[in-house]
């Protein structure tokens, strides 16, 4: 099969980025042919490493010392009259940027083509010829996004052929938000970790991900006050980086819990740190996914997490790979912690049987559920034609048989006429 991906930046770092470089690349490891187009190209190599069998090509050549550089091309400043302003990425487009993707997809001689975001998709709709299967990935949720935006979602995704979520609760919603939008749900996949698992002894307890509001790591630092006052020996390492650094070091000083935990900043690959620790904390009020939650169940990690809107209640099986708690509780969230901290045998098992469940997330099974889907709307596209062969092949021996039938008619007045006229 041929397939397509249509991404904003390909050469970024990002969790749409590595969702893409994994399926791409095992997509092509099964022997299909990828090719990963980027709207936007800020630098020489991408952030990710593609596989090699991948073809990666950008569109705008943002690079000042490029030969291919647009930076100086007077359709910059003018504004995208596709790609929609209620797409938090709509500053980065323009008329240079709709002409440039408009001619990517009518040059693309594949069967398949993939947006990757909001904007894109709607670029999808109006730009790719109706020959390919256009299908439209959301990574977000439908819930998180703008009115407008989801006003303009609604008037292009009809012409899509199929939408696909992260998660079985967004898709239920895009159904009921956009009835006769085909949605299909299929989460992130994750590779393995090539190391072995963790063996939940070390007395850390992880986190990663933005240091945004929405993560609400001020109640995970709030609740491991109460975790390190009851046991001292354990400690909380927080990756990432971003605004609420500044604040989460002032609450970490007022707590005067400095020396158990530690804001490390941004790492990548995460996994070599997961597999230094004993758990996974997730206290976010929404998640789309949950890559971290799977990221750390690859290392055998069980996970605490919030049960927010969508993800982590359709990876996290509550008291078997972790623990679920009601968002904002710090209470709870100390109260599942603690009690993973007391009881090693049950965080060991509970760390297995995470290790186990995360199989569920390989890249190969997470392949394979695209390719079903991109072949069964490939198969749809086929059996219209097929109905339409067919009806043109039927129609024709219905004319034939019309033509037949006449000139037998005819053939039989005139032999009747012929013996007529003999008698006479």
């Amino acid at each position: 099969m041929r397939i397509a991906f249509l991404i904003n930046n390909a050469y970024g770092l990002g969790g749409t980025i590595r969702t893409t470089c994994n399926l791409a690349g095992q997509l092509a490891a099964d022997g299909h042919d990828v090719q990963v187009v980027s709207v936007i190209q800020d630098r020489d190599r991408p952030y990710f490493t593609y596989d090699p069998r991948v073809r990666l090509r950008g569109l705008a050549d943002l690079r000042r010392d490029s030969e291919h550089s647009v930076l100086d091309d007077p359709r910059r400043s003018r504004p995208s009259a596709i790609f929609p302003s209620s797409d938090r990425r709509h500053a980065m487009y323009s008329a240079l940027t709709d002409d440039l993707i408009g001619k990517a997809l009518a040059d693309l001689d594949t069967d398949v083509v993939v947006g990757t975001r909001p904007g894109l998709n709607i670029h999808l709709a109006q730009q790719a010829p109706r020959r390919l299967v256009r299908v439209a990935q959301e990574h977000l949720t439908l819930d998180t996004h703008s009115t407008r935006l989801v006003l303009a979602l609604r008037r292009a995704y009809p012409g899509l052929d199929a939408v696909t979520t992260t998660t079985e609760a967004d898709a239920a919603v895009y159904r009921r938000r956009m009835p006769g939008v085909r949605v299909t749900a299929v989460p992130n996949s994750v590779p393995p970790y090539a190391g072995p698992p963790a063996d939940c002894t070390a007395p850390v307890v992880v986190a990663a991900g933005r240091l945004a509001e929405a993560k609400r790591y001020d109640d995970l630092i709030r609740a491991f006050a109460v975790v390190c006052a009851a046991r001292p020996d354990w400690s909380l390492r927080l990756y990432g980086s971003g605004e609420k650094r500044d604040s989460l070091a002032a609450l970490i000083a007022e707590l005067g819990v400095g020396k158990n935990v530690a804001l490390m900043g941004a790492a990548t690959p995460l996994e070599p740190q997961f597999a230094k620790a004993s758990m996974l904390a997730v206290t976010s009020t929404t998640e789309s996914f949950g890559m971290t939650i799977v990221e750390a169940m690859r290392v055998g990690l069980p996970v605490v997490a919030t049960d927010c809107p969508l993800g982590p209640r359709e990876i996290v099986r509550d008291g078997v790979n972790g623990l679920l708690v009601p968002p904002r509780d710090v209470d709870a969230i100390a109260a599942a912690l603690l009690s993973l901290v007391e009881d090693d045998e049950r965080r060991r098992a509970m760390g297995r049987a995470a290790h186990a469940s995360s199989e569920a997330y390989d890249p190969a099974r997470i392949a394979d559920r695209h390719l079903r889907l991109f072949q069964e709307l490939l198969d749809g596209r086929a059996k219209p034609a097929h109905r339409a062969r067919a009806g043109l092949r039927a129609g024709a021996a219905r004319t034939v048989g019309a033509a037949l039938s006449a000139a037998d008619a005819a053939g039989a007045a005139a032999r009747k006429g012929r013996r007529m006229a003999g008698r006479a």
